[in-house]
């Protein structure tokens, strides 16, 4: 056999080269260093210094050592007294936090079930915010010498507050009243044209397209504060940053301030329906973010002047509340009852969808055809990749995102202008002479037409054609309020609220009254005399309640 001699494995030598040495030594050396540096700044490294107490000889020593132990004890209890303040600190704090997550994480339903069981409460915050908002509105029209309604170009007619018109006519000091007609990138030019000279017909109108770029410079921060009007120029024309009509509205409102008498500015009111643009039509005057803009309703809760030249002052409003009374299409399509919860945003895309055309619809979201709005909705999630687990669609996130685009600047509608609404009773030829009694008719059109060559239109094929149910009736007034009730139906909740309690019996004499005689002139006479009804307690037993199934507890049945 022949066997194989492997040679003897050695052991590693830990022998290092002096330079591989003196380097690891250097390291150690740096390493112990930074170590002692570390505890020397803790001062974990110190020795504490000995006591060495009071010496036998010295005198009083028994009455020193008194007051030092004294003053030992009153340093322990200060310091027990801070550990239990920060303690209770502590456990504040926690109990604060714990009870925020709390109401953070209840479930919708059981809010909406307290809503349900105690609706005065809700109405009363709701009626509370909206007196707040009249009362700012009105201030704005009193201190306002010239009042601007903004108007969205996608539905003029419907963005239009008769109520607040006729108020502004009404109010002394002579103020002027001009429309804005505003978001006309998202209107063919044809129908912009044709608003203009209906609306013409009475007030002065300014065509205007506001700048995007401000927008995004309030959310990037102050830093490129002064690049906005640069941007306008880098961009171009008929890119969607730039913004258009502001040269003219200003010169109109430096021309209403030059023909007024005195030294004082002018303020310029801004007002409107809520998402027609009134605060982005301020920042685009200023030239910076002076007002926070955004789709949701409601927020400028309050009035806020903004300075924009030497002689002009902008005073910006809250929107104007739309009475209930107005038709549906109307409240949808400002989402006013989605906001207050008294529609859901699935009644609310299904009444915009019966006022539009459904080949329109189908092309602009570019989906399949439909036969309803749930159906509508099933498929406008899909393609959006809405999906809730499961791959079920979610169709309130696609009808959350379709109110978004109506409300928002972002899908192309237009209505267009019919004869079958008229001037108004409150705009007379008086009325007409006076607010354009100051301005010059030509420059005025010279300047809308060189906005709108400026302005790139989307094709009418590219837009859906909507159907406008007219003016928007509004409330200024806060008696004008009507309480809101949540209640319908006979049957009465078993928590009754008192203000529901006395509608109840305010209608019964009503119906009393239309059996009475009435006067020669054909009209009812008014009551002057208030019914009350008094309560009477009611026995119920065997002989008041009848009926088939009930059971009788004074007979035997064998």
């Amino acid at each position: 056999s022949l066997f194989l001699v492997f040679p003897e494995l050695k052991k590693a030598s830990k022998r290092l080269s002096c330079a591989k040495r003196y380097k690891i030594q250097k390291k150690v050396r740096e390493h112990n260093r930074k170590l002692k540096k570390e505890a020397k700044k803790k001062g974990v490294g110190k020795r504490p210094k000995k006591d060495p107490g009071v010496p036998s000889s010295a005198p009083f020593k028994e009455e020193v050592l008194r007051e030092a132990e004294q003053r030992r004890l009153q340093i322990e209890e200060e310091k027990e007294r801070q550990k239990q303040a920060a303690k209770a600190e502590r456990t504040k704090k926690r109990k604060k936090e714990k009870e925020s997550e709390s109401k953070e994480k209840e479930p919708k339903a059981k809010k909406a079930r307290q809503d349900k069981k105690y609706p005065e409460r809700k109405n009363a915050e709701l009626r509370k915010s909206k007196k707040f908002q009249c009362a700012e509105l009105n201030k704005v029209i009193d201190a306002s010498d010239v009042i601007i309604e903004v108007l969205d170009a996608r539905d003029p007619l419907g963005c239009r507050c008769p109520q607040l018109e006729e108020l502004v006519l009404q109010k002394e000091g002579n103020k002027k009243l001009l429309f804005v007609l505003n978001k006309i990138d998202l209107v063919p030019r044809a129908n912009v044209e044709e608003w203009i000279q209906r609306l013409e017909q009475e007030f002065p109108v300014v065509a205007f397209k506001a700048s995007t770029q401000v927008q995004r410079e309030k959310a990037q921060g102050k830093k490129r504060k002064g690049r906005i009007k640069a941007s306008n120029q880098v961009f171009g024309k008929s890119k969607g940053a730039a913004c258009f009509g502001s040269t003219l509205l200003t010169e109109l409102l430096t021309h209403y301030a030059a023909d007024r008498d005195g030294h004082t500015r002018l303020r310029v009111g801004v007002v409107g329906f809520p998402n027609v643009g009134k605060s982005s039509l301020i920042n685009n005057l200023k030239g910076s973010p002076a007002c926070i803009v955004g789709t949701k309703r409601g927020i400028t809760k309050s009035m806020q002047e903004v300075q924009i030249s030497q002689y002009v002052n902008l005073v910006d409003s809250p929107g104007i509340l739309a009475c209930p009374s107005n038709p549906a299409a109307t409240m949808a399509l400002r989402s006013l009852q989605v906001e207050d919860g008294q529609e859901s945003v699935q009644e609310a895309v299904s009444t915009l969808l019966k006022q539009c055309n459904k080949t329109q619809i189908i092309l602009q979201y570019n989906i399949a055809n439909y036969r309803n709005a749930a159906e509508f909705l099933n498929l406008l999630a899909k393609k959006r990749s809405f999906l809730q687990k499961g791959g079920t669609p979610n169709t309130a996130q696609a009808a959350s995102v379709f109110l978004d685009d109506w409300t928002g600047a972002k899908l192309s509608y237009y209505c267009k202008p019919t004869d079958k609404h008229g001037l108004p009773a409150y705009v007379t030829d008086s009325v007409i002479a006076e607010m354009w009694s100051t301005l010059d008719y030509k420059q005025l059109q010279i300047g809308n037409e060189s906005t709108l060559s400026s302005v790139k239109f989307p094709t009418p094929a590219s837009s859906i054609n909507f159907t406008s149910s007219g003016p928007t009736k509004g409330q200024l007034v806060v008696s004008d309020l009507a309480e809101e009730r949540n209640g319908g139906g006979s049957v009465k909740d078993e928590v009754v609220v008192e203000e529901e309690a006395e509608e109840e019996n305010k209608e019964e004499p009503e119906q009393t009254a239309t059996n009475a005689e009435e006067p020669e002139n054909g009209l009812p006479e008014e009551k002057t005399t208030h019914i009350q009804f008094k309560s009477v307690p009611i026995e119920i037993g065997s002989s008041t309640v009848e009926t088939d199934d009930a059971y009788d507890f004074n007979t035997y049945f064998i």
